[in-house]
């Protein structure tokens, strides 16, 4: 069965035609395909991020859906353009390591360097592959094109991996690696991490200021006031009740976060 859905994630923003535009390629190629917008406002340029955004929606999508992220500061460059297979969908999109973390090396199948002009739209702009390139190829793949058809297997690719963060018996050493429209503060110190300690014994400090928490609600402090709680992407984040984090502590991707077991009588 071909897949029946195309989500899409950009840098084009909201305010010019972009978006639109390659919608309505795939929507020229195949008129009944569901096309889910996961977001356009990925800041300009910014792989990691975007990067980091697709790995955290695409487990909430149907294995059979195809994901075509267009954050491309190198189009038109030599930089490839790419298909990768794997058990939890397809992905479509430039040779940067955008796709890597949502489709990383132990879950996938095949990696196909798209070369098939044949599915593109032509001519193709030097500026535009995410309409003449990644759109056509993706809305081909949903009517049920084989991926062979796309191009030659390659054995490697651009990857990018999200700074870990180190722990010791009493203390980790995280850091703040991306900031959500709320201005909370996501960083890479995951869950499970925090489980090893005593939670009611935590300390979480940012820029060396304690918040409080880890909380279970963003309701547990008064408004304008800053928390630690652990949010839907299974990671601590630092956030203000009804407020900005980001705003607060000036802080964004590499600003240091601390967790701290204390000693009871601390």
């Amino acid at each position: 069965m071909p897949p029946s859905i195309i989500t899409l994630l950009s840098d084009f923003g909201t305010t010019d035609a972009f978006v639109g535009i390659m919608k309505g390629v795939i929507l020229s190629i195949h008129p009944t395909v569901r096309i889910v917008d996961l977001t356009h406002a990925v800041p300009p340029q910014q792989v990691l991020p975007a990067a980091v955004l697709l790995r955290s929606a695409v487990p909430f999508f149907p294995p059979q859906a195809i994901h075509v992220a267009v954050v491309d500061p190198g189009v038109g460059s030599a930089r490839r353009a790419l298909l990768i297979d794997t058990a939890h969908g397809l992905f479509v999109g430039p040779d940067n390591g955008v796709l890597s973390l949502a489709a990383p090396p132990a879950s996938r199948r095949t990696v196909r360097h798209i070369t098939n002009e044949t599915l593109f739209r032509q001519p193709v702009s030097r500026t535009f592959h995410g309409r003449d390139v990644f759109a056509p190829v993706a809305a081909h793949l949903s009517r049920g094109a084989d991926p062979q058809a796309c191009g030659p297997v390659i054995d490697t690719i651009a990857e990018l991996a999200v700074p870990a963060a180190h722990w010791s018996a009493r203390r980790i050493a995280g850091e703040v690696v991306y900031v959500d429209h709320f201005g909370n503060l996501v960083t890479n110190i995951a869950a499970d991490a925090l489980a090893a300690f005593t939670v009611s014994t935590l300390s979480v400090s940012i820029h060396r200021t304690r918040v409080a928490g880890p909380v279970e609600m963003y309701t547990a402090v008064a408004p304008g006031l800053p928390l630690a709680i652990v949010g839907s992407w299974g990671v601590l984040e630092i956030a203000v009740r009804n407020g900005s984090a980001a705003a607060m502590f000036a802080a964004g991707p590499g600003t240091p976060v601390t967790v701290v077991m204390e000693s009871p009588d601390t």
